[in-house]
């Protein structure tokens, strides 16, 4: 097929798809129908859907076939949708807090102003922090089962920075990083920014499947492995000591970096060890208190071996030369007087009490959480399509996530990811039950 007939024939049926002519969940001829429709090779069709399923116009599912997409959803829902209108309930993103905490931070704010050397906060500070910082980070995690010295401990600015910061740091374009086949849409990100091949893995039990890791590391040569065993998002596993220690055995055996994601570890208080503390040779651990006290406290760290952190720390000269000074004294004060603690026990007790509400609110449907998360996973029915429930949802005011921008593998798999800690307990009811009304409208329509 030449190229003047091929484009015409992918912008005919794009146009058909914008003007709602194809409304979203059409399923389309199947490659070989439309080869035949139109007179063209098989594989000049399979490249028509191709284009189209580039352009968010189509999915293609296998043994299902080839959808329309809903196209009035926002591209990249679930990573680049960070405004959410006023009065929409936003179950999308994750900001939790509990009553008390602007009174915390005015009074931090005003002891800060009254005590200390404030020309000090104006000037530059180390780039991984001075030492009595990454003492009080040293004393936090040796309470999460982690013990490393303070040269071993870089402040970043979030988790996110910190993930950035490892990846900036210790990999380089082209290697090979094995992950989840659902996994944190920050981390797809910053991997293709900084391009970094994903490797997906499927799951078994309470993490990825470790034999296909060492299925993979036979057959590729894979420099790093993204985990989050404590906590997994979106799906909220905490892996087993079992599972930890075989993953430990076998990034040493094959030479590989571990990328340890704990920004929601705080939520598992009884977890067991972190990979840090069996494989400390061999893991960068990142977390940070986004979380855990709130999202606008721009304050995290890296735990890594010694070696390591001079690429680190050159990474963070090159993304922020340092966490400023004011957060991370304020910051450092909470770790210090208990307030992090405090506040991590209550969200514990307030993420139990959003999930108790979730499995009331969407019973009959199947849902995959850990009992103290702030997120919920809920798979829909074989008939119901995400895209379309979360295009009725985004009518109705209410902001949600589809499993695309956590899905790391083709097929996509039909779920929502609700975020649970952003509204308050009365409207998240609310809306959860419209959540499911909705599914089971789109399941018997």
């Amino acid at each position: 097929m030449t190229q003047t007939r091929y484009q015409p024939l992918v912008e005919r049926l794009a146009e058909q798809i914008r003007s709602g002519r194809l409304p979203p969940g059409t399923r389309l001829p199947t490659h070989r129908q439309l080869a035949q429709r139109h007179g063209v090779a098989l594989v000049t069709a399979t490249r028509v859907y191709a284009e189209l399923e580039a352009m968010g116009l189509v999915s293609g599912e296998v043994g299902r076939g080839t959808f329309v997409r809903e196209n009035t959803l926002p591209r990249g829902l679930g990573i680049d949708q960070q405004a959410v209108a006023a009065g929409v309930v936003d179950l999308n993103f994750n900001y939790p807090s509990v009553p008390g905490q602007a009174r915390l931070l005015s009074r931090a704010l005003r002891d800060l102003a009254a005590g200390g050397d404030l020309e000090a906060l104006l000037r530059y500070a180390p780039h991984g922090g001075r030492t009595h910082e990454r003492a009080c980070v040293v004393r936090h995690l040796a309470g999460r089962g982690l013990t490393v010295a303070a040269e071993q401990v870089l402040i970043v600015d979030g988790a996110q920075h910190g993930l950035a910061v490892a990846a900036m740091g210790l990999l380089k374009p082209g290697d090979v990083v094995a992950v989840d086949a659902l996994t944190y849409p920050g981390f797809k990100v910053l991997a293709q920014m900084l391009h970094l091949e994903l490797a997906p893995l499927p799951a078994a039990g309470q993490g990825l499947d470790l034999d296909a890791l060492e299925r993979l590391c036979a057959r590729r040569r894979v420099r790093a492995v993204y985990v989050m065993p404590t906590l997994h998002n979106p799906l909220g596993w905490v892996s087993g000591l079992g599972w930890r220690r075989r993953l430990a055995a076998i990034v040493r055996r094959h030479g590989l970096i571990a990328i340890e994601d704990a920004a929601y570890a705080f939520l598992a208080g009884d977890a067991p060890a972190p990979l840090a503390a069996l494989a400390p040779e061999s893991t960068v651990y990142v977390s940070g208190l986004s979380k855990s006290v709130a999202t606008g406290l721009r304050f995290g760290w890296v735990a890594a071996p010694a070696a390591w952190v001079p690429p680190l720390e050159r990474a963070i000269r090159a993304t922020t030369w340092n966490t400023p000074a004011i957060v991370t004294n304020l910051a450092c004060a909470w770790l210090e007087d208990g307030t992090v603690a405090r506040l991590e026990a209550d969200k514990r007790r307030d993420a139990a009490a959003r999930q108790a509400v979730a499995r009331k609110a969407l019973a009959g449907l199947t849902l995959v959480a850990h009992p103290a998360s702030y997120f919920v996973w809920l798979a829909l029915p074989p008939e119901v399509r995400a895209d379309r429930v979360a295009a009725c949802l985004q009518e109705d005011g209410i902001s949600v996530s589809t499993a695309e921008p956590f899905a790391t593998s083709k097929p996509v798999p039909h779920a929502l990811r609700l975020a649970l800690g952003s509204v308050t307990p009365e409207r998240l009811e609310a809306a959860l039950h419209t959540v499911r009304q909705r599914v089971l409208e789109q399941q018997y329509r």
